[in-house]
């Protein structure tokens, strides 16, 4: 008796992909796209407010409390390893202050900034004086969600203000963890949304003056730091008027 012969499904080179292959592409696309804005739109932003930056009014409110509370951490933190020398890591480093107040510490090995807007690193390149500080203190143009340094490169990494313009949070978080030596500790700093205030003031003023921002909850900024890898997880709330959330992790 003969076999009865089936073809199995034919495959033409010419034939359109499947509509669910063309939606993924198109949502891939469109997230690349929001994505894309999200950064171009940050960093022009910072690029228009670099030399007024500080002077802002939010200097007193928001800036110089989070750069005291970097302070403090890294104090606490410096006395647990008997005040060895250590490399740290200022991403979103704005205009340099916290570097700057750092670079007379004899235990700052070398103090590194990155920043997204081009005019940012020329501020702090005109601040740095290249007979005293060339040597420990560098600032580079970067993204954060691409770190351009190996992998444990830095014992301490502060980031103060500026998380919320970061559109792949995650991707973000895990890049701070890579970069960071074993024992290392991570300083975040952002707005606290999480009462009427930090609601106010980040998700409808902040959010309304500077757009493409995402200002996450604290129990999100936990779980992202805690999936990245990080421990000993500590939070609390700084300021009234604007509060912030400050975040403490170890590698």
């Amino acid at each position: 008796m003969p076999m009865e012969h089936r073809s199995g499904p034919s495959f033409s080179p010419d034939a359109a992909p499947p509509k669910s292959l063309v939606t993924d592409q198109a949502a891939a696309q469109a997230a690349r796209t929001r994505h894309e804005h999200f950064k171009h739109t940050a960093r022009a932003h910072f690029d228009r407010w670099a030399l007024s930056y500080d002077r802002s009014w939010l200097g007193e409110l928001v800036f110089y409390p989070s750069m005291r509370a970097c302070h403090e951490q890294i104090l606490r933190w410096q006395a647990e390893r008997c005040r060895a020398p250590y490399r740290l890591l200022d991403v979103g480093c704005g205009t340099g202050n916290l570097l700057l107040s750092l670079v007379d510490d004899p235990h700052a090995e070398q103090l590194v900034g990155l920043d997204y807007s081009d005019e940012m690193v020329r501020c702090v390149q005109t601040k740095i004086d290249p007979e005293i500080h060339l040597d420990r203190l560098r600032v580079v143009h970067g993204d954060a969600e691409h770190l351009p340094f190996e992998d444990a490169s830095f014992d301490v990494l502060t980031c103060a203000n500026s998380f919320h313009h970061y559109p792949h949070q995650e991707a973000v978080i895990r890049q701070f963890y890579r970069v960071l030596r074993p024992g290392g500790m991570l300083v975040l700093i952002d707005g606290f949304r999480d009462n009427v205030v930090g609601w106010i003031v980040f998700d409808v003023a902040v959010a309304f003056v500077e757009k493409a921002v995402h200002h996450a909850a604290w129990s999100a900024v936990r779980n992202m730091l805690a999936e990245a890898g990080f421990s000993t997880i500590t939070q609390r709330k700084l300021n009234v008027l604007a509060p912030l959330l400050v975040s403490v992790a170890r590698k």
